[in-house]
C-alpha cells in the first residue's frame, strides 16, 4: 500500500497567518439572522457612488471601448495616471509621473513594498495595534516584527528609538498608518511625523507609509503627509488606494516611490499580475476626469462624522461605566478598551448570536496584546443601526458576565 506523499511546502508558509478581518466576510455571509456589521472596514453600500460609476462605465466601457478590455501597461494605464496626477496636484500627495505606479489596491502596494525591502529575519517595526493585513504581509516575507505602542498622537516614536537602543537592532522597515490609523483611529502628530522621518534617515530605515483614509478628514486641521514632509526622500514608500474613498471592489490603488525603484516595481508587479485590471482603471479614470471625486468626498465626510458621533453617543449611553474609546477626526474606526477587562475573543460568538459583529483586539497584534479591546467600524452603518448595534453589544457583554 502506497503512503500519501508529504507536500513539499516552502518554509515561508509557516508565516502565512491570514486575516481575521477578511475572514469575517465569509463568516458573516453564512449567518441567517439580522446582524449589525461593525467588523469590515468598508464604505456603506449607500456610500458607493453607483450612479456616477454607472454613467462613467457607459462611456468608458461601453460599445466601442473594446481596447478597455486588453492588457494594460504594468505601471498603469496612461488615462488613469494622467487623471490621478491632476487630481493630486495641489494636495499633500502631489507627485510626478516617474514616482507613480498603479496597483491592484492598497494591499498590492504593501506587498510590493515588503517584497522589495524585506529579507528573511529582517526586523520590521509596526504599530501596536496595527492593520492585520499589513503585518501579515511583512510576516509572509519572513520578517521579525517589533511592535511599537500607539497613543492619541499615533506611533510612539520615542519608544521605537528606546527599543533599538535596548536591543541593539534597528528596523530595516518601519510600517505606519499615520492618518486615522487602523484600528485606533489615531493620527500621528506633526512633531512625531518629523521625528519618525529623522529617525529613518539616521538609521537608513525604509518607511512604508500606508494612508488609505487621509482624504476622509471630517474634523480638525489637515497635516502634511509623510510623502510631503519627506520631500522626495528615497526612504519613504507611500501606499494609497481608492478602496476607502470610492469602492473597495475596484481593487485600484497606487504607490508613490523613489524613481529609482520604478523598474523594480514593474518587475515585481509583472511577476504578480502583469497589470492592474484595465476596465477598473478606465472606470476610475473616468470618475476622476468627470469631477465626481470631490463632491463624493464632501458628502461622505459629512456622513462619516454623523456616524462617528452617533456611535460615540451610543457608547456613552451603554458603556460609559465600563469602557473608553478613541475620538478620531476622520477615517472609519473607533477603538474600544474595556475597564475592567473583558475577553473580546470569547465575547465575539455571544455578540454574533445577539446580532452584532466586530473585530477582537487580538487580531491587531501578532503577539495578541489587546485581549480587552475591539475595533468598531462606524462608516458602514447608518446612525439608527449604529445605536441598535451598540445596544446589542451591551446585551452581549451582560450575557457574557451572567454566564461567567
Amino acid at each position: 500500500m502506497s503512503t500519501q506523499p508529504t507536500l513539499p511546502l516552502a518554509s515561508r508558509t509557516a508565516d502565512l497567518v491570514g486575516s481575521v478581518i477578511d475572514s469575517s466576510t465569509s463568516l458573516l455571509a453564512s449567518q441567517t439572522h439580522d446582524i449589525v456589521r461593525f467588523a469590515m472596514g468598508s464604505p456603506a453600500p449607500e456610500a458607493i457612488p453607483t450612479e456616477a460609476l454607472a454613467e462613467v462605465g457607459r462611456q468608458a466601457l461601453g460599445v466601442g471601448a473594446s481596447d478597455a478590455y486588453d492588457y494594460a501597461a504594468t505601471e498603469g494605464d496612461p488615462p488613469l495616471r494622467e487623471a490621478l496626477l491632476e487630481t493630486l496636484e495641489g494636495t499633500s500627495d502631489a507627485t510626478t509621473p516617474e514616482r507613480l505606479t498603479i496597483t491592484a489596491g492598497g494591499m498590492q502596494g504593501l506587498d510590493l513594498g515588503f517584497k522589495l525591502f524585506v529579507d528573511p529575519g529582517d526586523l520590521v517595526a509596526v504599530e501596536s495595534p496595527t492593520y492585520t493585513n499589513g503585518s501579515a504581509t511583512a510576516l509572509s516575507y519572513q520578517a521579525q516584527l517589533l511592535e511599537v505602542p500607539v497613543d492619541h498622537e499615533g506611533m510612539v516614536v520615542e519608544h521605537l528609538r528606546e527599543e533599538a537602543a535596548r536591543t541593539g537592532r534597528r528596523p530595516k522597515v518601519i510600517y505606519t498608518i499615520p492618518t486615522f490609523q487602523n484600528p485606533s483611529g489615531a493620527t500621528m502628530s506633526l512633531a512625531r511625523r518629523r521625528e519618525l522621518l529623522e529617525l529613518a534617515q539616521e538609521w537608513g530605515s525604509m518607511v512604508i507609509d500606508d494612508d488609505p483614509y487621509g482624504m476622509l478628514r471630517f474634523a480638525g486641521e489637515e497635516l502634511p503627509t509623510l510623502h510631503e514632509l519627506a520631500a522626495g526622500s528615497p526612504l519613504v514608500f507611500s501606499v494609497r488606494t481608492f478602496s476607502k474613498i470610492i469602492a473597495p471592489g475596484l481593487r485600484v490603488g497606487w504607490v508613490d516611490a523613489d524613481p529609482g525603484l520604478g523598474q523594480l516595481l514593474i518587475n515585481a508587479k509583472q511577476a504578480m499580475d502583469t497589470c492592474t485590471n484595465l476596465p477598473m482603471q478606465r472606470l476610475v479614470a473616468g470618475f476622476l476626469r468627470g469631477g465626481y471625486l470631490q463632491e463624493h468626498l464632501a458628502t461622505q465626510r459629512v456622513q462619516y462624522r454623523k456616524r462617528k458621533e452617533a456611535m460615540q453617543e451610543a457608547l456613552t449611553e451603554h458603556f460609559g461605566d465600563i469602557a473608553r474609546w478613541t475620538d478620531p477626526e476622520g477615517g472609519f474606526f473607533l477603538w474600544v478598551t474595556f475597564e475592567p477587562a473583558i475577553d473580546t475573543e470569547a465575547l465575539f460568538k455571544i455578540a454574533l448570536a445577539e446580532g452584532v459583529a466586530y473585530i477582537p483586539g487580538n487580531a491587531f497584534s501578532a503577539e495578541g496584546r489587546f485581549p480587552d479591546a475591539l475595533r468598531l467600524c462606524f462608516a458602514s452603518t447608518p446612525p439608527d443601526r449604529i445605536r441598535e448595534g451598540v445596544r446589542r453589544l451591551r446585551a452581549a457583554v451582560d450575557r457574557q458576565r451572567a454566564e461567567g
